[in-house]
């Protein structure tokens, strides 16, 4: 990138769980520049995830700041900055603005019997048929009710309850709101998108409900970035700044999901595993029997139907550390990059279908497609001769039945499965998704779709593109990879062994069950 250059720039600013980014974009959707840091959050002995609020947003600043100090040129061709970041979870904040508590992040799964209390509740199916969103562990709704029962001082002290991006948001325009995603997926109807008030009666939180900001959908509007919030970035003051949609959401923008001609499948194979259906309109969104996944809004009148899995390739890099214990103990030290050299091939050689796999290794349980916060990692089928090469293999065969398992929940099958995340850069793991899928894979060349996501809805925002379907054009389908077609054979194999794998999971919900009860103290 030249700094010389005058052209309109859009920024996305990504919070993940892992990484805060900062990604600059051209108006035609080509990635110039981006930076990056590390996230950090702290684990708790009762099941918490907490993250530190006030770190959170100095990194974001630095990010911002560090991407400009390195192309100086972008400063004054930045036409608007999007915002998005980590789903779930709840970060409070008081009048003055300042964090109650450190941050609960989507990790945090100390609300366990209250999000199973309220799943068996009798307005269960209410909620659920009004947000088309299962309850899990995971989300604020869930973490409302365990402070109210154990916390009460929390939101007390509280005025607004944000999710990550709702925070940084805030920082950059002193504006409180949430998106027509988190808002509406928690608490509202993915109908109308905005917040239902039998919903919240539901949930036995209508005393908090004062907590919840307006929605904004920042497609059509933007705020401007205020003094403060300038001098920490770099930006200049009063930049129109667009609150984006959840991290998944504007994943799946950036990622080519919102294809109406296609109605493809999305899945990202990051740390966590999101499986995705395109719905043009609310009338074809499908609602399952199990009450489970999220149904959360594109701009414009289309969704998205998801499925996630707690875990997708933090069970490789279990794997991979565990081999990498057992070479500690013999004096050789390798990093997991050093392991990941050749494993494609390995894995490939291994003997497809000798071992099941079920990947739920997140000490939160799982989400996707069903709802147990004691659900566990396991093998099944295990015998003499099974070698690691077979078990790593039988890891990313899990993965893909876990992604079987969450396209089914939603309806039949996409006939194509865009893919994106760490893991769609193996070859191995492509041709099992496809070949357990049934159906042809493409890569998306957009390394940072959730950047690329909230910059869309900033450029929408901006007017520079007339609707969601022309950015998505623009931006996506000049960016897809050819299609990889499922090995006919292999498909064979694994659609045999795919109700293997469901029945095995649902058979050891008792033994998750015991193993739980042995984890806490006596």
């Amino acid at each position: 990138m030249s700094d010389g250059d005058t052209a309109p720039v859009l920024i996305g600013l990504d919070s993940g769980t892992s990484m805060v980014k900062a990604v600059a974009f051209d108006v035609d959707g080509r990635l110039l520049a981006s930076t990056s840091r590390p996230n950090s959050y702290t684990t708790l002995p009762n099941g918490g995830v907490e993250q530190d609020m006030r770190r959170t947003w100095d990194d974001a600043a630095a990010v911002v700041r560090s991407l400009l100090d390195a192309h100086p040129g972008l400063t004054t061709r930045v036409a608007a900055l999007g915002v998005t970041g980590q789903g779930d979870g709840c970060w409070l904040v008081d009048a003055d603005g300042a964090p109650v508590h450190d941050g609960w992040l989507w990790l945090d799964g100390r609300s366990a019997a209250e999000a199973r209390a309220l799943a068996k509740a009798p307005a269960a199916a209410q909620i659920y048929r009004t947000c088309g969103t299962g309850i899990n562990v995971c989300q604020m709704r869930t973490h409302l009710t365990w402070m109210k029962r154990h916390a009460p001082d929390l939101p007390a002290r509280a005025t607004t309850a944000f999710h990550p991006k709702d925070w940084l948001y805030f920082r950059l325009t002193g504006r409180r709101a949430t998106c027509p995603t988190e808002g509406v997926f928690t608490f509202g109807d993915f109908r109308t998108r905005a917040y239902a008030d039998s919903v919240i009666e539901a949930l036995g939180l209508a005393d908090l409900q004062h907590l919840l900001p307006p929605i904004v959908d920042g497609a059509n509007a933007a705020a401007p970035l205020t003094p403060a919030a300038a001098a920490a970035t770099g930006l200049p003051p009063g930049l129109p700044v667009s609150l984006g949609y959840v991290d998944i959401m504007c994943a799946a923008l950036g990622g080519g999901l919102h294809d109406a001609a296609t109605r493809p499948g999305f899945t990202i194979l990051g740390s966590t595993g999101v499986h995705m259906r395109f719905a043009p309109d609310a009338e074809n969104v499908r609602l399952n029997a199990d009450r489970t996944g999220y149904v959360m809004a594109f701009p414009g009148r289309a969704y998205g139907q998801i499925q996630t899995n707690m875990a997708a390739t933090l069970n490789i890099d279990w794997m991979l550390d565990v081999a990498r214990d057992l070479l500690a103990s013999q004096g050789v030290t390798r990093s997991r990059a050093d392991l990941l050299a050749g494993l494609d091939d390995k894995i490939l050689s291994a003997r497809p279908g000798t071992v099941l796999y079920h990947p739920y290794v997140s000490p939160a349980g799982e989400r996707g497609p069903f709802t147990e916060p004691d659900a566990r990692a396991s093998f099944t089928g295990l015998a003499q001769g099974v070698g690691w090469f077979d078990l790593m293999r039988a890891v990313f065969e899990g993965l893909a039945m876990a992604a079987r398992d969450c396209y089914a929940a939603m309806g039949p099958l996409p006939a194509e499965i865009r893919i994106t995340g760490g893991a769609s850069r193996s070859a191995a793991a492509r041709r099992i998704l496809a070949a357990t899928l049934g159906a042809p894979v493409r890569t998306v060349d957009q390394p940072e779709a959730a950047a690329a996501g909230a910059a869309m809805i900033a450029a929408l925002a901006q007017g520079l593109y007339p609707d969601t379907e022309a950015i998505a054009d623009a931006w996506t389908t000049r960016r897809l990879g050819p299609r990889e077609a499922p090995d006919a054979a292999l498909t064979r194999t694994y659609h045999r062994l795919f109700p293997a794998f469901v029945a095995t999971r649902m058979a050891l919900v008792p033994a998750w069950t015991n193993l739980a009860a042995t984890r806490r103290p006596a």
